[in-house]
């Protein structure tokens, strides 16, 4: 199983990007699919959750608003479309599947991702 996020970058304050999270190696469109995020210093935190057919979503406060988790299973994709970003932001971004239904927690995730940068700058 191989989750592969790519996307990240460098941004000024309310600027915007897309994440984007290809998976193989498992049946992607029985898998609930996460984002998360851990800041320097920080705990990984959850952002955003979407279940297998892409109609229940649950996000952080802090992202509510500004940030659309979607995805595609044709393409095997998740996709996190930030919007409107700010420099609290900035934390490394990891995709997560879940054999079970939509979790909020890292607990109940069965594979993740490696990562991508998210940068945002004032």
């Amino acid at each position: 199983v191989q989750l592969q996020a790519f996307g990240g970058g460098a941004v000024q304050a309310g600027g915007s990007l897309r994440l984007s999270c290809a998976a193989s190696g498992l049946a992607f469109s029985s898998y609930a699919m996460g984002w998360f995020r851990q800041a320097p210093g920080k705990e990984r935190e959850f952002v955003a959750t979407i279940s297998v057919r892409g109609t229940t979503t649950y996000y952080t406060d802090s992202v509510k608003g500004r940030f659309t988790i979607s995805r595609d299973n044709g393409k095997n994709t998740v996709y996190l479309q930030m919007n409107s970003l700010k420099p609290e932001d900035t934390a490394v971004y990891y995709c997560a599947a879940s054999r079970l239904a939509v979790r909020t927690t890292s607990l109940g995730y069965d594979y993740w991702g490696q990562g991508t940068q998210v940068t945002v700058s004032s």
